[in-house]
């Protein structure tokens, strides 16, 4: 019986996170770009492409980690997927000045916008960063990973290759 149970448990977790929870949209929660400028999230997702939502913070290092080994490979899968990398920032109001110069220093390749007051981090409901979301051409959340370990964005390209196919 406890072998059943473990199981039908670890089947559960291996399932893709849409079949899951179904495929959940985005909320249409107010943004802030590197000029401060106020934008929505559906604003800024374009239709018709795979994005993917890296959540990151100046503070953290796996962010900064995760972000800089998806830069080493951005135009390719920019080339194969037809994929966008939005990058929001979690930074508070007082931290969001450091948020353009690490970005000019990093010289990531990717739309990076801050979500101060950690709206949108609520609304997903997730409390932790690096947090990865993936979402289809339809705009529908299929993926989403907490964390960072290196090679982590080798499964987050699989599952990119699953949407192309």
């Amino acid at each position: 019986m406890i072998v059943l149970v473990r199981i039908i448990v670890l089947g559960f977790l291996a399932l893709p996170y849409s079949l899951i929870f179904g495929q959940v949209s985005l909320p249409d929660v107010e943004l802030r770009n590197l000029e401060n400028k106020k934008v929505t999230l559906t604003e800024v997702v374009k239709s018709n492409q795979l994005t993917i939502l890296s959540f990151w913070a100046t503070w953290c290092s796996p962010c900064k980690k995760e972000l800089d080994a998806i830069a080493d490979v951005y135009t390719e899968w920019q080339e194969e997927y037809n994929v966008e990398l939005i990058a929001i920032s979690v930074d508070n109001a007082r931290a969001m000045a450091r948020v353009k110069p690490m970005v000019v220093e990093k010289g990531w390749p990717y739309q990076i916008f801050i979500d101060p007051n950690q709206n949108l981090m609520r609304a997903l409901n997730f409390q932790t960063v690096p947090h990865t979301i993936l979402l289809d051409r339809n705009g529908k959340i299929v993926y989403s990973h907490s964390g960072y370990l290196p090679g982590d964005e080798i499964e987050l390209e699989q599952e990119m290759q699953a949407l192309s196919k």
